[in-house]
């Protein structure tokens, strides 16, 4: 039986996430993931990927906002409601929408703790980004996460690339939102659609290609070679390392921890599964 054994969100892009017990389903994914993202003077997201310091940044969640802290600044709440109301267009990959500003408290915070010029930003319920159209539904939108809303990863799947690593890492490294235990290493690569709680239902659109991320130590924000160099040795497909399903979804409602996940149908087309190096 497949059981969801953890669930995440990352409320500010290419910061810390957050574990849940139970998560909310809204229309663009976890509520509260991925609604704030720091940008540069050009307004252009920054990630971990440029800046691994990023990685150092840890969230909690608190009644009226969120409480950042920073291993040598301390700590900063970042309220629900932005302060400010301006308007910005920023850019995420090749995507331009408006998103709030928060407060230039909070902007100072962070360029200081980063040593470079940044603002923190919001996504308000008024703006709509569309994941990519290629390979999901016409109005299936997202908010800042890096093209769906949520990533489902199997604890199997960590563990056959655990099996083959010297170090064990931990999911923190993949970021996903969902993850379940039981059934084989990458059963989440044939999921089409799936049932989680017997209430909401979510479609695999596209297996995730991996990146120099995954190298980053959330602890520590070193970057190594693993696990990118063990993943591209038997899950390798187009010049693409692949970890991990994105989704998309109906309806709305939550998911705890503890609920089944019962798979409807599966992928009919050839997908990359792993059955050995």
């Amino acid at each position: 039986m497949l059981k969801i054994s953890e669930l995440f969100i990352y409320p500010i892009k290419s910061l810390g996430g957050i574990a849940l017990s139970e998560a909310e389903v809204t229309d663009r994914g976890f509520k509260y993931d991925r609604r704030w993202m720091l940008i540069d003077e050009n307004n252009q997201f920054l990630t971990q990927r440029v800046h691994p310091q990023m990685a150092l940044f840890k969230l909690e969640m608190g009644g009226d906002g969120l409480s950042v802290t920073h291993p040598e600044r301390g700590k900063m709440h970042i309220p629900f409601e932005p302060v400010e109301a301006q308007l910005s267009e920023v850019v995420i990959w090749e995507d331009t929408c408006q998103a709030v500003s928060v407060s230039r408290e909070v902007d100072a915070w962070f360029s200081d703790a980063l040593g470079l010029t940044c603002r923190l930003v919001y996504m308000p319920d008024s703006t709509t980004r569309e994941v990519d159209q290629r390979y999901a539904p016409k109005g299936m939108i997202t908010s800042f996460s890096d093209a769906y809303p949520f990533l489902i990863i199997g604890q199997a799947s960590l563990d056959d690339l655990n099996a083959r690593l010297e170090i064990a890492l931990p999911m923190n490294r993949f970021r996903p939102n969902i993850v379940f235990t039981g059934g084989a290493a990458f059963e989440e690569d044939r999921m089409n659609h799936i049932r989680i709680g017997g209430t909401i239902d979510f479609y695999g659109v596209k297996l995730c290609a991996r990146c120099v991320m995954t190298t980053i130590d959330q602890q520590s924000a070193k970057k190594a070679k693993e696990p990118l160099k063990t993943l591209a040795s038997y899950r390798s497909r187009e010049k693409k390392i692949l970890f991990g399903q994105n989704l998309i979804h109906q309806g709305s409602g939550f998911v705890k921890v503890g609920d089944p996940l019962e798979v409807l149908s599966t992928h009919t087309e050839e997908r990359f599964i792993v059955g050995g190096s």
